[in-house]
């Protein structure tokens, strides 16, 4: 008989000593128990912190699920509506532009952004980069951004989205896959239509009523010591990083601009409580946030084959399709690793990482602070020993 606690132990260890991350904690709960609890390494290497279940994470992209359940709850509410125009919540986006060939051209009135363009990444936002002049674009913007951190001109969650709104588009709505600033520019789109800010948006219909007391857009100073430290391998060694990546105060200082793509800080136990709310069907502890009809709307989205043809070349989600700001797999012949058809979730850039599988009614949760690690080898192999 396999021991799988001991087997997932020893390959945290192994990760460990290998230099591959600082420290790791993970979590696996079925029909609602705690299977196990695992833990390796450390919080701050320099200072010998111990890696601990009360550490909290800046859960980076894995923010951009609760992001997705802020707009399903407007929706069941009758406030949001999947198929209406971003540029009826954002001046911007009334009259957009996009790239073909280099060229910069008007967004036909037919191809508006929509609602759901924002929720699959089909808008054409897209993260800074390189490749386009879109790209470099929001990489000035968001250079701008990082540079008024800790000032009194920081930008906030709607003067981003409305400054990305003049930014052309890397292709006209709809018509691609882009992962990009959707979630974004989603948050700013929950802040006008409820008329709270997006954080209190949040955290008054998600946060509090799953009492998620450890979550937020920043980190109160008095558990700033539970902050677990960002490391970066560099020839080997585990560096510290203190860079502030995308925006997000990388000290969990507050924060105008939050994030609905990657601004939330967490632990491994509240982020438990809102990945079991949508495993029961969108109810945790007699709270409901959700009805079931959304969860399963939610949880089950997939891409159109034009689109899947541009998640195709992301390494690593083989066998996945993309909706509702989560991968959802499609066909578990062609993954990269052990799982089954429905397994839904998301990771984010520093390497939390949420899933959800309803075939065996068990979550799992990994929290690493790794610069750019998102799914890595470490999370592959401790979900194919817990799903093998």
């Amino acid at each position: 008989m396999r021991d799988k606690q001991k087997l997932i132990q020893e390959c945290m260890d192994r990760a460990v000593e290998n230099r591959e991350v600082a420290g790791v904690i993970a979590l696996e709960i079925t029909d609602g128990k705690e299977i196990f609890f695992a833990k390796s390494g450390y919080a701050d290497i320099e200072n010998k912190t111990p890696i601990g279940r009360d550490n909290i994470f800046r859960l980076y992209s894995q923010s951009k699920p609760v992001t997705a359940v802020a707009a399903m709850i407007l929706i069941e509410d009758g406030i949001l509506d999947l198929s209406e125009p971003v540029g009826d919540y954002i001046e911007s986006y009334k009259k957009q532009t996009y790239l073909c060939k280099d060229k910069v051209h008007k967004v036909p009135a037919d191809n508006k952004m929509r609602i759901r363009d924002l929720l699959n990444m089909t808008s054409g936002l897209v993260y800074p980069g390189l490749n386009t002049a879109s790209e470099v674009e929001v990489g000035r913007l968001m250079n701008k951004m990082e540079k008024k951190l800790g000032s009194d001109k920081m930008m906030t969650t709607m003067e981003f989205a409305e400054e990305l709104g003049k930014i052309p588009l890397n292709f006209i709505p709809g018509s691609h896959f882009q992962y990009g600033t959707s979630a974004d520019v989603l948050g700013a789109v929950i802040e006008k239509a409820s008329g709270m800010s997006f954080g209190d948006f949040v955290r008054s219909r998600i946060l509090e009523p799953l009492d998620m007391k450890d979550t937020d857009f920043y980190v109160p100073e008095n558990k700033k010591d539970r902050l677990a430290k960002a490391y970066r391998n560099t020839k080997g060694k585990l560096v510290e990083f203190y860079g502030d990546n995308l925006a997000i105060r990388n000290n969990g200082d507050p924060n105008p601009f939050e994030s609905g793509g990657a601004g939330l800080f967490s632990t491994i136990d509240d982020y438990s409580r809102f990945a079991q709310m949508l495993l029961n069907g969108g109810t945790y502890e007699g709270k409901q946030i959700l009805t079931p009809n959304s969860v399963k709307y939610l949880t089950s989205g997939k891409l159109n084959a034009t689109q899947q043809a541009d998640l195709d070349r992301w390494q690593g989600l083989e066998g996945y399709t993309y909706g509702n700001l989560m991968r959802v797999l499609d066909d578990p012949r062609q993954a990269s690793l052990i799982a089954n058809k429905g397994e839904y979730g998301w990771d984010g850039w520093l390497g939390a990482h949420f899933s959800n599988d309803p075939a065996t009614n068990t979550t799992f949760l990994m929290m690493v602070q790794r610069y750019d690690y998102g799914t890595g080898p470490l999370t592959r192999k401790l979900k194919n020993i817990i799903f093998s």
